[in-house]
């Protein structure tokens, strides 16, 4: 009864914690209260509250949460992103709607798609593969343009990818200590659980970056010392 007198003193057109979740469920069956006062927590929604405190949201609200369970479940993305990502859309007087890439799905580039877009030649290429530094495939993601590009750059100065594949094993290390320090949350399924170790995984690597850019920045010191 209670509940039921809360409902009447909402304002016209709000939706109580019940109501959302009845609409939220059937794509999302997992969402519990708790999730969407996570998302609150989080900067994703801000919803009324009544007289007596209850948590009332409006159709925006239920928006803006249906895209953030959304590309957390689909993207794994964490919700600071999602949080920009809406509050730009809203504050451009756009409708909150997923990003064009992901609808549309990444872009994939083919072989001398990306040789041309890393200004790299086809032999690069080839040594990239053959060191490990890319995978062998017919086509690659974005990130890929990036690295070739930079292997271009090295390889002008006579730094070819064979040479780096103490860089590569330097990263799978990295990557096995983040898996390390994330581990607990990785065996977790929950939403709440995938996006903080989402949040975390990049903290974490921007960090062992930054020791590693300021060890050989150091060593380089000493060389020219």
């Amino acid at each position: 009864m209670a509940a039921s007198a809360a409902e009447r003193s909402a304002p016209s057109g709000l939706l109580s914690i019940g109501q959302v979740l009845a609409r939220l469920t059937p794509e999302f069956p997992d969402v519990r209260a708790s999730k969407l006062r996570f998302l609150e927590e989080k900067g994703i929604v801000n919803p009324v509250r009544t007289a007596s405190g209850y948590r009332k949201f409006s159709a925006a609200d239920l928006e803006r949460i249906r895209i953030a369970l959304t590309l957390q479940r689909d993207q794994y993305l964490p919700l600071k992103v999602i949080r920009e990502h809406l509050d730009a859309l809203e504050e451009s007087g756009g409708a909150p709607e997923l990003p064009a890439s992901i609808v549309k799905g990444p872009r994939r580039y083919r072989r001398d798609e990306l040789v041309h877009a890393a200004g790299a030649s086809h032999a690069l290429l080839g040594d990239a593969v053959s060191s490990g530094m890319l995978p062998a495939a017919e086509t690659y993601p974005e990130s890929a343009v990036s690295l070739l590009r930079a292997l271009a750059a090295l390889d002008g100065h006579g730094i070819g990818p064979r040479h780096l594949r103490p860089l590569r094993q330097s990263a799978e290390r990295d990557i096995a200590l983040v898996q390390s320090a994330l581990s607990a949350l990785l065996r977790r399924t929950d939403t709440p659980s995938r996006a903080r170790a989402s949040e975390m995984a990049p903290e974490l690597a921007s960090r062992l970056d930054e020791v590693r850019s300021l060890l050989v920045k150091d060593g380089i010191g000493r060389l020219l010392s």
